[in-house]
């Protein structure tokens, strides 16, 4: 098919619910390493990762090896049976992931691990109440987008039954007017007076992504968590971190973006760079949480031979060649030059984020931190103009997310901050 009809068939048979970053949709051909070409021959730097998926480069030699030898050999069985590659995955999972978790619940998505997820905690505590954070993300379900808090992200009126939404720490956007450290992380401690009013009293649990993802890559002070974790707590509900975009050495260094702050979760779930664009999700528990899930339930996909061979593989991947590092290392690199340039352009109001999740939020003002929306999206159209793409987050979409593969190296970096620069000044 030629551009133009794939446009047109996109029109005509998907729904229009389905948004695209650009004003004419890019129709992307295929893949390789840090690498995608469109279907008229144009090659891009991905500096965005299939939103934060693509986590050992795009088709994988030895990923793709592992998942060809499965296909030939057992492609689907479905839950109701046993499978070898679904038990593997999990005994990995069991060994990397903080604290007690140890017990894993395969699905298709990151939306079903945090389905999953809720209604493990509920049933393990008795309690259905559940606090979740502002501007957070939890999946594109009905019960996702409840637990979500962009109200943007809600479609068809979904009403937030049995969730109520704490402050985050949007340092750069302080709802209360305060300046970290005299704040005394107040956005933290307002947890408390939330659960006495907003609630019984008796929480389930508590939901967050230890970096914004959708928001645009709002990072917490480390203490943060902390000090939630001990109020969730005393109010008997359980701690769940939402890793599917921050997990598998996103962040530098840790397995989990939840363990730069020293917290141990008794839920946690995962998906995006866990496959590596193979669609799987992932709920893993203490025993004692997970063993709460009684009755019969299944999960036809989840679990699926094919799709746990190339998480298992993507995990070894990221061990053997030593990414969490690279994140930490060439994720400072990336975060250094984007200082760099912050301190060019005045339409750079704030960088974050961590290891190799990093953004920068745009402002007409400094002062007055007007989101730069639209500037945002000029200055993504010159990146895909000069070959780069790059991801667009927050409330009001002006906030630029770079998330490319862990495996990437400086010289990609340096040429992403050369047109980066360009791009802002053309702006």
């Amino acid at each position: 098919m030629t551009k133009d009809e794939i446009l047109l068939a996109q029109k005509e048979y998907l729904f229009p619910a389905v948004f695209h970053y650009f004003a004419e949709p890019l129709v992307i051909s295929h893949a390789k390493h840090q690498y995608v070409w469109d279907v008229e021959g144009k090659q891009y730097l991905d500096f965005f990762g299939g939103i934060v998926t693509i986590s050992v480069g795009h088709c994988n030699d030895q990923v793709d090896a592992a998942v060809q030898a499965q296909s030939s050999k057992l492609q689907h069985v479905s839950t109701v049976l046993v499978n070898e590659p679904q038990v593997r995955l999990a005994q990995k999972i069991a060994a990397i992931t903080p604290g007690g978790l140890r017990k894993s619940f395969f699905t298709n998505s990151g939306t079903e691990a945090n389905e999953t997820a809720i209604l493990a905690a509920r049933c393990a505590t008795g309690s259905s109440e559940v606090i979740a954070l502002r501007y957070s993300y939890h999946g594109r379900s009905a019960m996702g987008m409840a637990m979500s808090g962009i109200g943007t992200w809600r479609l068809g009126g979904t009403a937030p039954a049995g969730f109520v939404f704490a402050h985050n720490a949007y340092c750069y956007r302080c709802p209360f007017g305060l300046t970290y450290p005299s704040c005394d992380v107040r956005c933290a401690r307002d947890v408390e007076p939330l659960i006495k009013t907003a609630t019984s009293g008796r929480i389930a649990a508590f939901i967050a992504e230890p970096i914004q993802g959708v928001a645009g890559y709002i990072t917490p002070p480390p203490e943060y968590f902390r000090i939630i974790e001990e109020i969730v707590r005393r109010h008997g509900g359980l701690f769940i971190a939402d890793e599917v975009q921050t997990g598998w050495g996103r962040t530098g260094d840790k397995w989990f973006g939840i363990e730069q702050s020293g917290v141990q979760p008794d839920i946690l779930t995962s998906a995006k760079g866990m496959g590596n664009g193979a669609p799987i999700g992932l709920t893993v528990a203490r025993p004692e949480v997970a063993d709460a899930l009684q009755g019969v339930t299944l999960s036809t996909f989840g679990g699926n031979p094919v799709a746990t061979t190339a998480a298992r593989a993507v995990i070894e991947f990221i061990e053997a060649e030593d990414l969490r590092t690279n994140a930490t290392t060439t994720g400072g690199y990336l975060r250094a030059r984007l200082e760099e340039l912050q301190g060019k352009h005045a339409l750079i109001g704030e960088v974050r984020g961590m290891g190799l999740m990093q953004a920068m939020e745009l402002v007409r003002d400094r002062h007055t931190k007007e989101p730069a929306t639209r500037e945002t999206l000029a200055v993504m159209e010159a990146a895909r103009e000069r070959g780069v793409l790059v991801g667009k987050g927050g409330i009001a979409g002006n906030v630029l997310r770079c998330t490319p593969p862990l495996n990437i190296g400086r010289a990609d970096v340096d040429h992403f901050i050369a047109v980066l620069d360009e791009c802002l000044a053309t702006v």
